[in-house]
């Protein structure tokens, strides 16, 4: 009967108690959220909210209009270059890593559980935020974080209120990584700004500066506002400063770690 009202009507009770049940769980988030970021100071300004109430209750892996570009170049990458061993943090189990899994072995991190076996895929559940362990320092020759850093410490998949969240995770993502190893990674890109408790979005000009002194830039593709993919583009002062004309870009590097 519930799954009928729902085929009928696209009308989910189950969901709107979770999100009415969040609500509360919102509140104290984003309050916790605003103190630290007074107490700490922040680049990203919150300009507006973006409840997303749900999310911490799923399993990873949500399909995004940017993602399918990111997905397969990300994918076609690997392909050809070949690492020995490639670990992903947080990006989608039903887009890249799918993609990856078809023709590799592929290690994944993320702080959502997958109760799902799949042929290629070794899953750790752990919150990347956290310090990693020496065992996984210098671990691989290929990493890649698609989409999901921009969510650390908002608390959107059950993770906890940080506004440093992202650096924690980025410098943990460096250490795992061997020198000269590639790292891939895509964020949304625009003018820079937390929508609480959905992502940050970030800058050009400020990925830039972040990685500049851990990273060589081998390339740089995007995904504009419409939704169209720009593969490999020339890095240009006027276009990082406009950020190659995004409000809500998805903003693809492939980093050489130095």
């Amino acid at each position: 009967m519930l799954k009928s009202i729902q085929l009928i009507f696209g009308f989910y009770p189950r969901r709107i108690l979770r999100s009415l049940s969040s609500l509360s769980w919102y509140r104290r988030s984003r309050k916790e959220f605003k103190r630290q970021t007074k107490e700490k100071g922040t680049p990203f300004p919150i300009t507006s909210t973006f409840p997303c109430l749900t999310d911490r209750y799923e399993e990873g892996g949500a399909p995004s209009k940017h993602y399918y570009y990111q997905d397969l170049l990300i994918a076609q990458y690997i392909f050809k270059s070949q690492p020995k061993t490639h670990v992903d943090i947080g990006s989608r189990i039903d887009g890249f890593v799918a993609h990856v899994a078809s023709f590799r072995e592929i290690e994944v991190i993320d702080i959502r559980i997958l109760t799902s076996n799949i042929d290629n895929i070794k899953f750790l559940q752990a919150d990347m935020m956290n310090p990693i362990a020496d065992s996984h320092k210098c671990y691989c020759d290929s990493i890649s974080s698609l989409h999901a850093v921009e969510h650390f410490g908002l608390g959107r998949y059950g993770d906890p209120i940080d506004p440093e969240g992202y650096l924690k995770g980025l410098n943990n993502m460096y250490d795992m990584l061997q020198t000269g190893g590639t790292f891939y990674f895509s964020v949304p890109i625009g003018p820079q700004r937390v929508e609480f408790n959905a992502h940050r979005v970030f800058s050009v000009s400020y990925l830039l500066e972040l990685f500049s002194d851990r990273y060589n830039l081998k390339a740089f593709s995007y995904v504009d506002d419409k939704g169209d993919l720009h593969k490999e583009v020339a890095m240009d002062e006027n276009k990082i400063t406009s950020n190659f004309g995004c409000n809500y870009g998805c903003g693809i590097f492939t980093l050489i770690k130095k």
